[in-house]
């Protein structure tokens, strides 16, 4: 059993993209299903699907490069952790990069980008920035 699920996805996509992986496995659970879909939205990965198995299940995420190759995703990094949590207002939200990145929050509404809480204004937990 994983005690931090959201941290094991964000290192298996960081070290298939740096080995330039087509494609990446991940536990499945709502909130790493949620994270996959924001940085869908977000254009940080091509695609990905749920995947049954005897067990609770898998997302299979398809990464996305440049057209010469060149990384999209610079650095994803894990903000709020299970030993500290790190909750912020939509007033208080960090700009990755000033915009150029993205914040991912867990919301009462759902995981959400940082541009779609401010858009809604709602707060919450801060899982972790994408550049």
């Amino acid at each position: 059993m994983l005690t931090d699920p959201i941290a094991d996805m964000l290192t298996r996509i960081r070290n298939a993209n740096s080995a330039r992986k087509r494609q990446v496995r991940i536990k499945r659970n709502k909130v790493c299903m949620g994270i996959a879909q924001v940085l869908k939205d977000e254009g940080y990965i091509t695609d990905y699907a749920s995947i049954d198995d005897a067990n609770q299940g898998e997302i299979r995420v398809d990464l996305k490069y440049g057209e010469r190759g060149e990384l999209v995703i610079q650095d994803i990094q894990r903000v709020s952790k299970p030993g500290c949590r790190v909750y912020r207002g939509s007033g208080e939200l960090p700009r990755v990069l000033d915009g150029l990145g993205v914040a991912v929050v867990s919301t009462s509404q759902g995981v959400l980008s940082d541009r779609e809480c401010r858009r809604r204004k709602v707060g919450g937990e801060l899982l972790c920035t994408v550049c």
